[in-house]
């Protein structure tokens, strides 16, 4: 198994806050895989000198790393408005620690998102969670709006990433996907992607790298339309 996508190790250790954040910050594994990540590549090439952006394309085997899409069935805007993108982000955020999933990146929009993570050992733990993430959040938007039993989604897309700069290229995408939609113009002024915290965690090099690539042709499922959006979300 390549060396940048091993298991965390096992051992108990205390969780002091039942924040979603504070328990992801605390885990072995760090929370986007970008510090894990940037480091164990620069260690893997540091006799060669050579540095993240020059790190050669690697097979990521049987890691597990998917990119997610999903649509809210009929594209309506059932997440429109900071209230509801805020409980779609912290259910999201809890779902996938719940169900050992490593997020990388997300994008969280008022009738669609996009993430890209790291599953558990076994990956028929997607379904599951997915499942469970669906169920919750529709559950809520419709005490919300006073429509119990509505459908809110529509089938989701999963592909599983087998190379690493398919990896770098889908993780830049979906940073920046709130910009491809023209909601803001800097994908960090957008509250409900990973665009912020990356930025402030991840080390220049790898951000670098990132910013370097072209994301025009990636093939991603994202004709979700925008056009009932509110350009204030």
């Amino acid at each position: 198994m390549c060396a940048l996508w091993r298991k965390r190790q096992r051992g108990s250790r205390a969780l002091r806050s039942t924040s979603w954040l504070r328990r992801l910050l605390q885990t072995r594994r760090s929370f986007f895989g970008v510090r894990e990540l940037d480091t164990a590549v620069q260690a893997k090439t540091r006799g060669n000198t050579m540095d993240w952006p020059h790190c050669p394309v690697h097979r990521l085997g049987q890691a597990g790393v998917y990119i997610v899409t999903c649509g809210t069935y009929g594209r309506v805007s059932i997440f429109r408005g900071a209230e509801r993108l805020a409980m779609l982000q912290d259910a999201l955020m809890r779902t996938a620690l719940n169900y050992g999933w490593g997020l990388q990146a997300w994008s969280l929009f008022s009738n669609h998102y996009h993430f890209v993570g790291e599953s558990p050992a076994d990956p028929r733990a997607l379904p599951r969670m997915i499942g469970h993430f669906h169920a919750e959040t529709a559950r809520i938007v419709n005490e919300m709006d006073g429509t119990p039993g509505r459908k809110v989604w529509f089938n989701y897309w999963d592909t599983l990433i087998t190379f690493q700069r398919s990896y770098l290229v889908r993780l830049s995408y979906v940073h920046n996907n709130p910009v491809k939609h023209g909601l803001v113009a800097v994908a960090t002024q957008y509250p409900w992607c990973s665009a912020a915290w990356f930025e402030r965690n991840a080390s220049p090099s790898f951000q670098k790298t990132l910013a370097a690539l072209k994301t025009d042709y990636v093939n991603v499922r994202d004709d979700l339309s925008f056009d009932q959006v509110d350009a204030t979300w």
